[in-house]
């Protein structure tokens, strides 16, 4: 049950990286379109650091500050404390009844658990999938290297030198050759770049060879392997996302025909460059299972757009500068980082918080009204404690509230400053009222408070905006207990319910709970006196009857 109760926020985590990254990719996209008339290397950075957000995402997420949306709907509403106090009277509505809906609802929590678990578990399979297909790829460029001879001739070497400081790769570059000699020229590697040749590649004419290092060493120079690993493990991460196959396929269309743009700027004809990578897709054997991880140079799928591409003259073939690489990444993370730590609704839910309440002879409470409230958001829920004391919140964003317990007969409890981030639990303890105190007092009024005052031609009549139908407790009606629950409430200012207090304590605490929790949720119009918004005290009555 634990493992059911744990996957709810995992599930909501990777629900809120997938809409983060719908939008993080779909900036891309639109950039790299809005970019269309500019050189393929500022299009592949687009799509670079739109994939290198999406793997950053679920990183940055747990280690920076929270941000909530709910925030935002609380900076609307938020009004200056002494202006809430100067409107803290209360007059009172009339008794409003209610009946409970008789429903099936209580079996949605575990039913939502084991739901959560089978799309948990289709994710990973899809992960595993997709990670060892990844996986299989690079163990194949592996022994390919493996298998591989270095290429020694001196004409083959002395381009790789003029090359590799032409494009200032400071890293050692492997030549190898293998035994096929129709294999496709690929290169892969990070720190200790790979770059294998067909047998065949020792007979080719010199400016095949320049043409073929040189676009393969520019992908060295751009880092473009480390790049592309990158996209495919995005696609592990996010393979049931459409755009993250898009967004790695569009990666790899741009980093070749950035290389392309590089081989034509360094002298090459663009009719003699075409008729050799042609020559070259229609000679060699294509093997799409290295392809996967590898760069090659000649890949069938992307030649028509790329031939069509390096014959137009009018094309932009700029590499991009460091000013403008260091640019769009000073923009990318000015972008990512607040989208990393906004939080939805759903998400960064602590693990439960209850306990138990008690009068001063150690008895459990019953049906005592708790109510925790986070300023932040702007948010309160509620619930009672059952037969015995117990009561427990579920599904809370963690964060720090305030804590009132009430209860009739009972001085009101408070605690602030809660820190809510994992399971936790408080144990209350209720004073009998003092000497003198009201009994009968609101829930929520403070001692010394005036009464309600009565309804008068300048109070405008307050209408329900959103209502909550209370559910029959699936154990009430099990052992067939009806009855109905009288709730004293006070409503604040902005329409919302901010406390609630079971009238008749005597009454079934599942019923009570059920009342209390759908009740809290209403929202009122604020009432207005002489067109100030005040707060009004009402009753509820929710009556529970089940048919014969």
């Amino acid at each position: 049950m634990k493992l059911l109760n744990d996957c709810g926020p995992a599930l909501a985590f990777l629900v809120a990286c997938s809409v983060k990254v719908t939008g993080l990719l779909v900036v891309a996209w639109m950039l790299a379109i809005a970019l269309r008339s500019q050189s393929a290397a500022l299009r592949h950075r687009a799509w670079a650091v739109g994939i290198l957000g999406s793997l950053a995402l679920p990183i940055f997420a747990p280690l920076l500050p929270a941000w909530h949306l709910a925030a935002l709907t609380a900076a609307a509403s938020w009004r200056p404390a002494g202006a809430m106090a100067a409107h803290a009277k209360s007059v009172s509505l009339p008794t409003m009844f209610v009946n409970a809906i008789v429903d099936n609802a209580s079996a949605v929590s575990p039913l939502f658990g084991k739901l959560a678990a089978i799309l948990l578990l289709m994710w990973l399979v899809g992960f595993f999938i997709v990670a060892l297909k990844l996986v299989g790829g690079l163990g194949r460029l592996v022994r390919a290297s493996t298998q591989a001879k270095p290429l020694l001739q001196d004409d083959w070497l002395r381009l790789a030198a003029e090359f590799s400081g032409s494009l200032k790769i400071a890293r050692r570059v492997r030549l190898l050759q293998c035994a096929n000699p129709l294999a496709m020229p690929i290169t892969w590697g990070g720190l200790r770049p790979v770059v294998i040749l067909p047998a065949s590649a020792s007979d080719w004419p010199e400016t095949r060879r320049r043409m073929v290092l040189f676009h393969e060493l520019t992908h060295i120079a751009r880092y473009d392997w480390l790049l592309q690993i990158c996209a495919e493990l995005a696609r592990c991460f996010y393979w049931f996302h459409p755009l993250s196959w898009i967004a790695a396929g569009n990666l790899r269309h741009e980093s070749e025909r950035a290389c392309d743009d590089a081989v034509l700027n360094s002298g090459i004809a663009a009719s003699d460059y075409a008729t050799q990578l042609l020559d070259l897709a229609r000679t060699l054997e294509n093997s799409s299972r290295i392809w996967a991880t590898a760069l090659a140079v000649a890949r069938p799928s992307t030649l028509e757009r790329r031939f069509i591409a390096m014959l137009n003259p009018s094309i932009n073939r700029n590499q991009m500068s460091r000013g403008a690489g260091l640019f769009t990444v000073f923009a990318a993370l000015c972008f990512l980082l607040p989208l990393a730590t906004l939080r939805l609704p759903a998400q960064d839910l602590s693990s439960g918080f209850g306990g138990t309440v008690r009068d001063v002879n150690g008895s459990g409470a019953k049906n005592a009204t708790v109510i925790i409230t986070n300023r932040k958001l702007n948010a309160t829920v509620m619930t009672v404690s059952d037969a015995d004391g117990n009561f427990t919140f579920k599904s809370l964003p963690a964060g720090e509230y305030e804590m009132k317990v009430v209860k009739a007969g009972f001085a009101m409890y408070r605690a602030s400053g809660l820190e809510l981030s994992g399971e936790s639990s408080q144990n209350i303890t209720l004073e009998p009222a003092a000497a003198g105190e009201d009994r009968s007092a609101l829930p929520g009024l403070e001692p010394g408070a005036k009464p309600p005052l009565p309804l008068d031609s300048g109070v405008e009549a307050t209408k329900i905006l959103t209502r909550v139908t209370p559910t029959y407790p699936a154990a009430a009606k099990a052992a067939r207990v009806q009855g109905a629950v009288t709730l004293d409430a006070i409503i604040g200012i902005d329409g919302k319910l901010r406390a609630l207090r079971v009238r008749n304590a005597d009454i079934d605490p599942e019923l009570a709970r059920a009342a209390v929790e759908s009740v809290s949720q209403w929202r009122y119009r604020p009432t207005l006196l002489n067109h100030e918004p005040i707060e009004i005290a009402t009753t509820v009555v929710v009556n529970f009857t089940l048919m014969q």
